[in-house]
């Protein structure tokens, strides 16, 4: 069933009081106080019930204060292996097995299962000249990890940062440099992650890690295997989309292994709800879209000894799209210079080489000593081309790269403190360094003047180095951890060469420095709650782009001009989580509360006024704002029912919910993600298994807007903006196990194709837009996957 076309017209309202925040954290400046979050009864009351359920099993039990469960073992959390129960912090994990058996294939089906985590998708709407515009042109733009997104989350591939996003003009750089076949785990910190990890963790970040040989060597009854490997086949009917990734490792002798892994894949443009096929601006059919893409990870593990142990890596990636914007073209009546056809294309290459070693020594100041070194080089090029309606050609060429080298050394010590406390003892070097570089060049048809190749911000070095310690006191019930990182930044100029002239003025370096502490108290309350809490602190450093960034693009009718703006402070952020755990026969339950504020946040290209002629341009200029706080809660797991003839049955849960506030207007902050509820029925047999998931997607309402109107740096008329209604969708995903080592995936998706917009794919559309329905996400469709291994 649809729901009805959503006109996004609202009355314009005053904000109510549970929009506001109360931060536990405050400035010396500011003694404000804001209404707290409104917690949903559902959190509060799924607490209550869980714990009367557990406390009374729990009573049958022997007492014992270790893991009720097998736990899962993670890195991001202190950059050392433990077990995630002992992280006291929010994180979620997502092995192998649940990419494949999700059918999880691009980092945007790796946040939909998550609360108050998102990855803006637009369709591919954008233009390659005329008014600035890239919707879509960035495809998986990145994450949005509790109302912040972009380069404030930090993006990892085995420890390694990826390159980070770039917007300017008509051309986006999105994030989604991974192939998620190559992974046997994501991990998602949220919150600040600066103090190990340094610049860019500023709300959380997001570690993808790579198969190793050993994980295609699991022994059986008789023996060791030799060799092993994975085969998986995938396709989807919302994009039309097929995919290939096969894996062969093998055990040369018993100090060397490898592996090899190829991936392809190619797709569609991802459908929407949108019925107008016409090929001018009216159209909200998807246009027509040709994206393919391959990938290869080989790694080398050389252990010669059980003191030592090296795994070196080559890491490549390249992505492909070509699109026909029917979207662009002009309606008649035409003119000269009228669209009548816009076509684009983009080619994305990033490749790694990378060592990692870890060292088991025997010395008074270190157990062990894990070094690494990578260097890692991405290009991504997009090209585009205006047909006029008098057959004049614009042409659009657009490059942005980087050349990053990083390397790291850390020695971890565990040592006895008494009879019941041990002491472990993490501290490290991080030094990491990109040269990163952009050019643009085009051409344009007569009168026009001739189009001069430029760089909208010049060739510029962006490096680090910082000195991290950690400590962790940890007995049979508590863990007590702290940390504290400083960090040396530097924003170089390499060359002023086609940045100025045109700029009127030359490139500035920045430089400085951070200190970044954090600390966490974990309580093991019985053997299966646990109860903790944390303080982190983040910060981020302005890029090249935005220091610098200067344009100056007048066009037939409209003169733009983008400022630098040498002045930006980097960001920064403080941040207070309490949660509680549980791992129990009946389940297993995440709840985290936090609080966080947010000093000097960086709003990229702010209007600043003017009327779009030569001698009053419109103006544009990043900028910092004052402050913001943001805070929200989580609630997650998983309730075992017990089995039913022979099938187990358990329903799976989460819930989400953030409010942020910009503390200079006291408004809320547009980046905020709506509540999401997702409830589901999971059925496990012995060949099979089935889920079936309800979404609910709460409204986005006027109230929760910074403004009720785009912003626009002319006078009224003023255009509103677009809100969303709520909706709820349904999945149904099957699994048969059709052998040991051979099982099928099956998912309808949007069972009862309902029609739904996701706010981070709308955000700052229109109300009045005629082409609302081409932001829609798909109806009803299928995806299939095969997974072998041997």
């Amino acid at each position: 069933m649809r729901a009805a076309s959503h006109t996004g017209r609202s009355q314009i309202a005053s904000p109510p009081e549970s929009n506001n925040c109360f931060c536990l954290m405050t400035d010396s400046n500011s003694a404000r106080q804001y209404s707290h979050v409104q917690c949903r009864p559902l959190a509060f009351a799924a607490l209550l019930v869980w714990s009367q359920m557990t406390a009374v099993h729990a009573q049958t039990r022997e007492s014992s204060y270790a893991t009720a469960a097998l736990p899962s073992v993670v890195v991001s959390g202190s950059r050392t292996e433990q077990p995630r129960e002992d992280v006291p912090m929010s994180m979620d994990v997502l092995e192998a097995a649940d990419l494949n058996d999700g059918q999880i294939n691009d980092i945007r089906g790796v946040a939909n299962g998550l609360p108050n985590v998102s990855v803006r998708h637009a369709p591919s709407r954008f233009t390659v000249t005329g008014a600035g515009n890239t919707t879509g042109r960035d495809g998986n733009a990145g994450f949005n990890v509790r109302g912040l997104d972009g380069n404030r989350v930090l993006m990892l591939q085995d420890g390694i940062r990826l390159p980070r996003s770039y917007v300017n003009g008509n051309n986006a750089f999105g994030r989604d440099t991974v192939s998620l076949e190559l992974m046997k785990r994501i991990e998602l910190v949220r919150g600040p992650s600066s103090v190990l990890f340094g610049s860019d963790g500023l709300a959380g970040l997001v570690n993808f890690i790579t198969y190793e040989p050993s994980d295609f060597f699991a022994a059986d009854a008789s023996q060791t295997k030799q060799f092993g490997g994975k085969l998986v086949a995938h396709a989807g009917t919302a994009d039309r989309s097929a995919g290939l990734a096969a894996t062969v490792a093998s055990r040369a002798n018993s100090a060397v292994q490898w592996m090899l892994t190829g991936t392809n894949f190619h797709a569609g443009a991802t459908d929407t709800m949108g019925n107008n096929d016409s090929a001018n601006v009216d159209r909200t059919k998807p246009n027509p879209q040709d994206d393919k893409g391959a990938a290869l990870l080989g790694k080398l593990v050389f252990q010669p000894s059980v003191q030592q142990r090296h795994v070196f890596t080559l890491d490549a990636l390249e992505k492909f799209s070509d699109v026909e914007l029917l979207s662009s073209r002009a309606k008649a009546p035409l003119t000269a210079a009228s669209v009548v056809d816009e076509r684009a294309s983009s080619a994305l290459r990033r490749g790694r080489l990378s060592w990692h070693a870890h060292f088991a020594t025997d010395m008074p100041w270190a157990d062990s000593v894990k070094s690494s070194l990578s260097v890692q080089n991405s290009d991504a090029q997009q090209n585009g081309v205006t047909t006029r309606n008098d057959n004049g050609l614009r042409l659009r060429n657009t490059n942005y790269s980087e050349r990053a080298w990083q390397a790291s050394l850390q020695v971890d010590k565990l040592m006895p403190v008494s009879a019941q406390w041990t002491q472990k003892i993490s501290a490290g070097l991080d030094y990491t360094s990109t040269v990163v570089s952009n050019w643009f060049d085009g051409m344009d048809p007569p009168p026009l003047s001739k189009y001069v190749p430029k760089k909208y911000f010049p060739d510029s070095r962006d490096s680090s180095t910082a000195l991290y310690a950690q400590s962790e006191f940890r007995s049979e019930r508590w863990s007590i951890n702290s940390g504290l990182r400083m960090e040396q930044f530097a924003l170089d100029v390499l060359s002023q060469d086609g940045f100025s002239p045109p700029s009127p003025t030359p490139a500035k370096a920045l430089s400085g420095a951070n200190v970044s502490p954090k600390f966490g108290v974990l309580f093991r309350a019985t053997p299966y709650w646990t109860v903790y809490g944390n303080y982190a602190s983040g910060f981020r450093v302005p890029n090249a782009a935005q220091i610098n960034g200067f344009v100056e693009s007048p066009t037939s009718s409209t003169f733009v001009t983008l400022l630098a703006n040498p002045d930006l402070q980097p960001e920064t952020s403080s941040n207070v989580e309490f949660g509680m755990r549980t791992r129990h026969d009946l389940g297993s339950l995440d709840f985290a509360i936090f609080s966080g504020n947010f000093q000097h946040l960086i709003v990229d290209k702010k209007p600043l006024g003017g009327i779009g002629t030569a001698s009053d341009p419109l103006l544009f200029q990043t900028v910092n704002i004052d402050s913001a706080c943001i805070q929200g809660f989580e609630l997650k797991g998983t309730f075992e029912w017990g089995e039913l003839g022979g099938v187990a049955v358990s329903t799976p849960f989460s819930y989400g919910q953030v409010r942020g506030i910009d503390k200079s207007t006291d408004r809320p902050l547009n980046s905020i993600d709506p509540a999401k509820l997702t409830l589901g029925l999971k059925l496990d047999g012995m060949l099979w298994n089935a889920r079936l998931d309800a979404t609910y997607h709460s409204a986005k309402t006027v109230g929760e807007l910074e403004s009720p109107y785009l912003p626009k740096p002319v006078n009224p008329p003023r255009i509103e903006q677009l809100t969303l209604p709520e909706a709820t969708t349904v999945d149904l995903r099957m699994q048969w196990r059709l052998r040991k080592d051979l099982r099928a995936n099956f998912a309808v998706i949007n069972l009862t194709d309902r029609k739904l917009w996701l706010w981070s794919d709308v955000q700052g559309l229109a109300a009045s837009s005629a082409v609302i329905d081409a932001y829609t996400q798909p109806g009803r469709h299928l995806n299939f996957s095969l997974v072998a291994e041997w």
